[in-house]
């Protein structure tokens, strides 16, 4: 009875998330057909979609890399989504086998992935966590044995790479301000954010039904934000060189090529990498 109903046409059917699009598009397996289908829709308007996510890959790896280098011993992965080969355990880590990273992603198929690829990590954890809800990670952080990943009374590096577009302007400082705010000086900020001339770059009508697709199977709304608006998101954080600039253009000597060095146009995303002095 159980398996007809659930192969009759009113079954529900699973519901894409953005960790698993986003894992579709890098070429990664831990996605379902839901995601799939939804990440090929986002690829019939803007064919540049799988670019744009191998854009963000590469300059989270270059941060993670120039932040190890720099003597940064604790990373904090906010919405880290699905893992893929260089995540940035591997890239901290062959800086320095001491550093520590915690993985949060409310996608419980994204920590079970990650878990399974940190077993033996002592070093390294992932959680399931709605980075949404700032004050919620920060009471776990206190209250259980995920101090001897991340000790807050210590320099930390806390990354939104790609996922502080999918909140709402009027609720994108009490995101970000509870955990932001409580960084000790020498702790660093990594955002990599979707600029605004996106529409004009592929056209509002194309655009909004990318962003369509995302909001009808993925339940998710995608907001363009300025120059401006982001380098705000840092508060009084200081940007280490080149500062805001299109992903591409962040010390790319870093990593393999970045998809748009070669184009004629640079990445849509923006990203910084600040220390609090």
């Amino acid at each position: 009875m159980t398996n007809q109903r659930a192969n009759t046409p009113d079954a529900p059917r699973p519901r894409a998330t953005v960790a698993r699009m986003y894992d579709y598009l890098l070429g990664g397996k831990q996605n379902f057909e839901a995601d799939r289908r939804a990440a090929r829709d986002v690829l019939s308007k803007v064919p540049d979609a799988a670019n744009i996510a191998l854009s963000n890959r590469l300059f989270l790896r270059r941060a993670v890399h120039t932040l190890a280098q720099a003597g940064m011993r604790q990373f904090l992965d906010l919405g880290s989504g699905i893992p893929t080969q260089g995540n940035v355990h591997e890239i901290a880590q062959a800086v320095n086998p001491e550093i520590r990273v915690l993985y949060v992603d409310i996608d419980p198929v994204a920590v079970v992935a990650s878990n399974q690829i940190l077993h033996g990590n002592l070093r390294c954890r992932a959680i399931e966590g709605d980075f949404t809800r700032p004050d919620a990670i920060l009471g776990v952080l206190a209250d259980s044995d995920l101090a001897s990943i991340i000790d807050l009374d210590e320099p930390v590096v806390v990354l939104y790479c790609s996922v502080l577009q999918l909140i709402p302007d009027e609720q994108i400082d009490a995101v970000i301000a509870p955990i932001r705010d409580v960084l000790v000086p020498g702790s660093a900020m990594v955002i990599s954010h979707v600029g605004v001339d996106v529409p004009d770059r592929w056209g509002e009508s194309t655009v909004q039904q990318a962003a369509d697709v995302y909001r009808t199977q993925a339940a998710t709304d995608i907001r363009f934000r300025t120059d401006e608006q982001i380098t705000a998101l840092f508060s009084d954080f200081e940007m280490i060189e080149p500062g805001l600039v299109p992903l591409d253009r962040w010390r790319p000597e870093l990593s393999e090529p970045d998809p748009y060095v070669a184009a004629s146009i640079p990445s849509p995303m923006r990203g910084a990498v600040a220390f609090r002095r």
